[in-house]
């Protein structure tokens, strides 16, 4: 993977080199640095690396997309320059500017990419899956059959009894245990669908799902994951806590609260006086749904946890109204 990587360096070096406009320019950067470009597709490969190499692939890759980044960087602005230059000719310079506009990424993408870059930064590969799933992958591979009363927490868009619109990212547990060999490091952004909506809730809104699976994982080792990332996603001094809780899928479960942040732990409207905010859930990977994707319970074990993009975004910015989000009131959206 290493030559795989710096194969992926040069060839993007030299494709860089010969970009002559913006056209291009944004060409190259779907083509290398998009979600979907070349560089992401090596990067989930990172999993499959021995566990004794991948801190130092991960950090070679690191390095690898930071020069890219920096150097994509540097060739947009001479091509600025340059086109300043050539609109300036025959310009009259003593006229008054213009204001022109500018996008910004939404709060939303924001956020997506913050957690992801701190996951990654902790070796876990990125995997995307369907929007339309099976009630097997969905439910079943999860240890919720049939009947199952956890069915009636997910209020669940069905397409016919077999197909949905998958109700959390952690199908692609199963989907990717099924392929891949432990040790997988994994985390699965993207859209998630339920039947909800009010000031807290969204029909349509974004998880992200990791899970970690290996010899000897123990729940201490999900409490260190965790913790960095609340340490990283909001401050250092952040409190943390864990509380019991059931899910089909982990055993045991927890309920993740941070320290209020609107409040910092004075007790307030935001978090019912309690001092505390719920941010994510979690818990060890039950040895059911390890069964299911032929996993010996024996010698593997792991964790998984999943947060909601939208409720970190909302407790980092102090927003009160998830629907916000989705209302293009430009006067929002433009403070992000």
């Amino acid at each position: 993977m290493e030559d795989e990587l710096l194969g992926l360096k040069n060839e993007a070096s030299t494709a860089l080199a010969a970009v002559e406009n913006k056209s291009g320019l944004e060409d190259f950067r779907v083509k290398y640095l998009g979600r979907k470009g070349l560089f992401s597709a090596v990067m989930r490969k990172l999993g499959q690396v021995s566990k004794e190499d991948r801190p130092r692939i991960g950090k070679l890759a690191n390095q690898i997309k930071k020069d890219l980044e920096s150097d994509f960087s540097a060739q947009l602005a001479a091509l600025d320059s340059q086109t300043l230059t050539t609109q300036m000719t025959g310009i009259d310079s003593t006229l008054p500017g213009r204001h022109v506009p500018f996008g910004k990424l939404h709060p939303v993408s924001q956020i997506m990419d913050e957690v992801c870059g701190i996951f990654e930064g902790l070796g876990f590969a990125v995997a995307e899956g369907p929007d339309v799933e099976t009630d097997f992958y969905n439910f079943e591979a999860l240890n919720i059959p049939p009947h199952h009363p956890a069915r009636d927490m997910h209020d669940t868009f069905y397409v016919d009894d077999k197909v949905l619109l998958r109700t959390h990212t952690s199908p692609m547990q199963a989907r990717i245990m099924e392929k891949e060999r432990p040790p997988l490091r994994v985390i699965a952004p993207g859209k998630v669908y339920r039947c909800d909506s009010d000031i807290t809730h969204t029909p349509m809104f974004h998880q992200v799902e990791g899970f970690l699976v290996d010899r000897k994982i123990s729940f201490a080792d999900l409490k260190g994951v965790l913790s960095v990332f609340v340490a990283k996603m909001f401050d250092s001094k952040t409190p943390i806590r864990f509380r019991p809780s059931f899910f089909p899928f982990t055993e045991p479960s927890a309920e993740i609260d941070i320290g209020c942040v609107i409040c910092h732990g004075k007790g307030c409207r935001v978090c019912k006086h309690t001092g505390w905010l719920e941010i994510l859930g979690a818990g060890l990977i039950d040895p059911e749904v390890f069964h299911r994707v032929g996993y010996d319970s024996e010698e593997f074990s792991g964790f998984a946890f999943g947060l909601g993009i939208e409720r970190i975004a909302m407790l980092k910015y102090g927003i009160n109204d998830i629907r916000l989000y989705y209302e293009n009131d430009l006067r929002f959206l433009t403070q992000f």
